[in-house]
């Protein structure tokens, strides 16, 4: 006998003739094993309460999609929103949010990890009036992260403490996922929030520039059973962008700042090849800086799929077709860039200003076209 536990029968479910009064927004990718006893530890917990749940699916391949229709079909509470062609648990919690009319909007995960129990607390705590958003923290008042290995306890550390020195946000959990708050809170803030990423609730408090009263409720954060984690090197590069955008995004978009910071790795590797190649080989020159250039392409290529287009990201065949389409690009951007600093030096122009524009205005090409044509959405 299964020991996964099941819903209330519709005929035990509370009255929701009056419209519901909390919507929760679940974002989930490869969660399919834990949807069915999320919606029953939901149930358990919210008695009493007017509550739906709103998954924001991004077509996961286990069929995590199917399961949550299949549970709908049994309890009207329950709906999916299916994302193809989109990532992002920050934009996925935005959708989520949109897509409600409750007066209350809570975000947690769909891995089990957050309790589930402490929501009726953190409804309370907004209802009454005594904050305005209300976050399960693990670091407070008796709350823990459980059993994490000593690489993502560091990872969380870091991102806590650059979001304080960033954003000057005073939280014990600004890294957490789990949190309730007012819609009408929300909607003033949501115009403003980048969706990049993946803790949206930092984005709406530094969006909302410290005018938010917040509360918080302390939980112990369990161990994952199924699914697959979704904290990783990537995920803390999506953090940073996030910052870089809440602090520079009125003059530079963080994409860029991506951009040109693996462009530059990319001098780097290319003149590592150079020098192996030339200097330590023996080889052509030119061989030599025909080969660094192919490499360092293809390692900006390789690290902008993954880390400035990870919502983007090109797979399979299409991996190959964005390589071709990146070295034309920036192929068209190289000549450019000699062709402008040439012409400033002739003009004479510092030859430092000369080659600093001639690489600004190749990185402002190859950036601008690689978004439209390689990783077009």
């Amino acid at each position: 006998m299964s020991d996964v536990p099941i819903a209330a029968p519709a005929a035990l479910r509370p009255d929701v003739t009056h419209g519901y009064e909390l919507t929760l927004v679940i974002p989930t990718f490869k969660e399919e094993p834990n949807i069915r006893p999320l919606v029953a530890k939901l149930d358990a917990a919210l008695k009493g309460v007017r509550w739906e749940v709103i998954f924001v699916d991004d077509d996961s391949s286990d069929g995590t999609a199917d399961t949550i229709r299949a549970v709908a079909q049994d309890d009207p509470r329950v709906r999916v929103l299916q994302r193809i062609g989109r990532r992002g648990l920050s934009s996925a919690c935005i959708e989520g949010a949109l897509a409600s009319s409750s007066e209350f909007v809570a975000v947690m995960d769909a891995d089990l990890q957050h309790d589930e129990a402490i929501l009726p607390a953190m409804l309370e705590q907004v209802r009454s009036g005594a904050a305005d958003i209300s976050v399960g923290t693990r670091y407070a008042g008796g709350g823990s992260v459980g059993e994490w290995d000593e690489s993502r306890a560091k990872m969380s550390r870091l991102a806590t403490w650059l979001s304080h020195k960033v954003t000057g946000v005073e939280l014990s959990d600004p890294m957490s996922g789990f949190f309730l708050l007012r819609r009408d809170a929300f909607n003033a803030v949501v115009r403003d929030l980048s969706g990049l990423g993946f803790k949206i609730l930092l984005d709406i408090l530094a969006s909302n520039k410290g005018k938010m009263r917040v509360g918080e409720q302390p939980y112990q954060f369990r161990f994952r059973v199924a699914g697959e984690s979704k904290l990783d090197t990537q995920a803390l590069w999506d953090f940073f962008l996030l910052l870089v955008d809440k602090r520079f995004g009125k003059y530079v978009p963080a994409r860029f700042v991506s951009f040109a910071m693996i462009g530059g790795a990319g001098v780097v590797v290319h003149f590592a090849v150079v020098t192996a190649l030339f200097q330590g080989m023996g080889q052509n020159f030119a061989l030599s800086q025909a080969i660094a250039t192919t490499v360092a392409m293809v390692f900006n290529y390789t690290l902008n799929n993954v880390l400035t287009y990870r919502d983007r990201r090109r797979k399979g065949w299409g991996w190959l077709v964005g390589l071709f389409t990146f070295v034309a690009i920036c192929s068209i951007g190289g000549a450019a860039n000699v062709g402008v600093a040439n012409y400033l030096f002739v003009q004479e122009t510092n030859w430092v200003l000369s080659a600093l524009a001639g690489i600004l205005l190749g990185a402002v090409w190859n950036y601008a076209v690689s978004s439209v044509y390689t990783w077009r959405k």
